[in-house]
């Protein structure tokens, strides 16, 4: 191995700055790929979270559409079924009949009205000699009587009904107050 002159010496240190440049130099064409390659990452994923989001909002449009034309077919069906029963309603308001021919008819009117209710699931709720219950009566006013319970429904003002569990209007009524009952 031949040793390096001095001037071998002097000329390879000049050239080491250019090496190091040279390396530098390769190293920031690296970061710069690296840096490129990461933007169009980036960008794929701005451009799938924007498809997803308007996924989404197209998703929750849908459903907002479709819960309204549910609830448009829902009402018509109920609807339907009264229809008949506000017919009947009109014939007897054209009607030339007594009293009671009137009454007759309005009470078929009901007995269909009820028929209806009970088709589409609406059950009247029970008042009259039932323990007063806050959940489905609402208290009118008492009534005192000794033949009656304490805290029990003595008369029903207006009909409650619930459609199977889900009370739709609470049942007015008037509750016993049996003093017999209190002061014992």
């Amino acid at each position: 191995m031949e040793s390096m002159t001095e001037e071998e010496m002097r000329e390879d240190a000049r050239l080491e700055p250019e090496a190091n440049v040279i390396q530098a130099f390769g190293e920031e064409a690296g970061l710069a790929g690296q840096l490129e390659q990461a933007l169009q990452e980036r960008d794929q994923w701005m451009d799938r979270l924007a498809r997803l989001q308007a996924e989404f909002d197209n998703a929750r449009k849908r459903q907002e559409r479709e819960k309204t034309e549910f609830r448009d077919y829902a009402t018509g069906m109920v609807v339907e079924q009264f229809l008949p029963v506000l017919d009947n309603f009109t014939l007897a308001l054209t009607a030339n009949a007594s009293a009671e021919q009137l009454r007759t008819g309005v009470e078929l009117i009901v007995k269909q009205m009820e028929e209806v209710l009970r088709n589409l699931q609406v059950q009247a709720v029970p008042a009259v000699g039932e323990p007063f219950d806050p959940r489905v009566h609402e208290a009118l006013g008492s009534v005192e009587r000794a033949d009656m319970p304490d805290q029990t429904v003595a008369e029903e003002i207006r009909r409650g009904y619930r459609i199977r569990e889900r009370l739709l209007r609470p049942a007015l009524v008037r509750v016993v107050s049996n003093p017999t009952q209190t002061e014992a």
